[in-house]
Order: structure tokens, then sequence, then C-alpha cells
């Protein structure tokens, strides 16, 4: 049977000198950005800004957490033009359960440029009371 390497473990492994990786991909902190959004019947037309990510950053994954159901508002995670980067829109009704999201496509990548990250509202207004609880994990090092 073969002995079968992910990337960083064959740089580790296969290589002499060994090729460090990168310490966002080897033992790297986790940072995160933690935003509370206070529901307030937020119609579709808006965004909310609930991230600021440094260039270079690398997104780990992100989670929503709701203390109500949003109903059939959708909800997409991104940045201008490219709206559903972190999250295709679609309905939040888990209530009280921390969900994570996250495309595979770019998490752990570096990022060019800084970035805002937004939430878009589509199909319906969000709850008019409540609160939402945004979290983007990302590593720097």
């Amino acid at each position: 049977m073969a002995t079968q390497y992910g990337t960083q473990m064959g740089r580790l492994r296969n290589s002499a000198p060994v090729d460090l990786p990168m310490a966002g991909d080897v033992h790297g902190r986790v940072r995160v950005f933690n935003e509370k959004v206070a529901l307030a019947a937020q119609p579709t037309s808006d965004n909310i800004e609930v991230a600021r990510l440094p260039k270079g950053a690398r997104v780990l994954y992100g989670l929503l957490d709701s203390t109500v159901s949003l109903g059939s508002a959708t909800l997409a995670v991104g940045i201008v033009g490219t709206t559903g980067k972190y999250r295709a829109a679609a309905a939040f009704t888990a209530v009280d359960t921390p969900t994570l999201f996250g495309p595979a496509a770019v998490a752990g990548e570096p990022l060019a440029a800084e970035e805002i990250v937004i939430l878009t509202i589509a199909a319906a207004a969000l709850p008019a009371s409540g609160t939402l609880r945004v979290m983007i994990f990302y590593t720097l090092d």
C-alpha cells in the first residue's frame, strides 16, 4: 500500500531541505470577525456589512446563528460584485443553532485585497426583532 500526501504534508515529508509551508497553512492562529446584527425588518433593497478582512487573510469558514427564524427571507454572504462568494442565497430558519458555511473553492485561499463582507437580503425583509450573529473565521499568519 502506497502512502499518499496532501500538499502541506508532501512539502514537509518529501523535500530536502524541508520546504516549510506558510503559517496560514500549518499551525496558523485562527482569528474571528464577530458581528452582531440587530434584526429590524431590514428590506431586500439593503445590504448589511458584517466584516472587514485584511489583504492576505485566508477565510476558513463562517458561522450564522440567530435568535429567531429569518422566515422566507434569504441571505447571501459575500462581497460587492460577488454576493454569494462565501454563502449562496438561501433561507436560514434554524433558531439558536450555529450553522457553518464556506465554499471549498475559496476556503483557505489568501485574499488579494481587503474585503468588506456583506449580507445580501432577498425574497423578503428580515424579521422585525431578534439578533443575528455572523462570524468569519480566518488566519492571517
